[in-house]
């Protein structure tokens, strides 16, 4: 021990007053002042196993948390349950609670097999309702459509989903299939605005001949407004045997094609139309 010396040179009766003091509940800052000890390695030795009082204990912050997860793990939590109410890590809840045993499991195979599908199917109906809402959102956005607003839509439509004309093979008339019934409502009325009569509308079903084609011609031919005898004869496909396609289910009606008669000039207009809606989307990046 390191020799004290001048007003330290009375150890034990120094020593003697610190403990006295600690032991009334002082604090080391009180005692340094009361006795003027300015050196802590001195203050220190002085008071030398002596505890704190208790006032002067700070208290540890996860002592409540540690006192919880016991609590947890005693009514049969999991380390993942426990970590997820208490937000704690997974090695902290280990050392916490290792002495406590480890509960047993709180369902059947069976029972978490239930549960888990049933999590699944929450969640999956969660997910159909958000869809739901997004097409619902989206569609009220649209509103009305004006007459020029259906013009380039529809030229857009055709250039996508209609014959073109190639160099190769000319096709200067207008020619559309599909099978999507808002589709074929859309360019329909899209003929209606260019002035297109009924009468000009050569429609032709394309469809397997797994399908009831009577059935097909009168849907296709609400859709249209074209008399059903009107209807041209069918490109009928013949089914593997065996094949099963999801496709082709109860709603399935085929593809109809529509061909305008007498359409030259207007396929080079819709061409004109659709050459300026690229170009005026062109500008826009510039």
């Amino acid at each position: 021990m390191t020799a004290i010396h001048g007003k330290y040179a009375d150890f034990e009766g120094l020593r003697a007053q610190a403990v006295a003091l600690r032991r009334e509940g002082l604090s080391r800052r009180q005692i340094r002042q009361r006795l003027e000890i300015h050196n802590n390695d001195t203050l220190s030795r002085l008071l030398e196993g002596e505890p704190p009082p208790e006032w002067t204990k700070r208290p540890n912050a996860k002592d409540g948390t540690r006192l919880k997860a016991r609590e947890l793990r005693a009514q049969g939590f999991t380390y993942d349950e426990i970590q997820a109410q208490l937000g704690v890590s997974k090695a902290s809840i280990s050392a916490w609670v290792r002495d406590l045993p480890k509960p047993a499991p709180r369902w059947t195979n069976i029972e978490k097999m239930q549960r888990l599908e049933e999590a699944h199917s929450a969640f999956r109906a969660s997910r159909d309702e958000e869809r739901r809402q997004l097409t619902s959102d989206a569609f009220q956005q649209v509103g009305d459509i004006s007459d020029r607003e259906l013009l380039l839509l529809g030229a857009a439509l055709y250039w996508a989903e209609g014959t073109k004309d190639k160099t190769y093979a000319r096709r200067e008339s207008l020619t559309f299939i599909n099978s999507d019934v808002g589709m074929i409502r859309t360019y329909v009325r899209w003929l209606e605005l260019l002035g297109v009569a009924r009468h000009r509308m050569r429609c032709s079903l394309h469809i397997h001949d797994s399908a009831d084609l009577a059935d097909a011609t009168r849907f296709w031919s609400e859709v249209t407004g074209v008399p059903a005898e009107d209807f041209l004869k069918p490109c009928i496909k013949r089914d593997n045997a065996g094949t099963s396609r999801l496709n082709r289910g109860e709603g399935y009606r085929g593809c109809l094609r529509i061909r305008v008669a007498n359409s030259a000039r207007l396929y080079r207009q819709v061409e004109g139309w659709w050459g300026g809606i690229a170009a005026g989307v062109a500008s826009t990046l510039r």
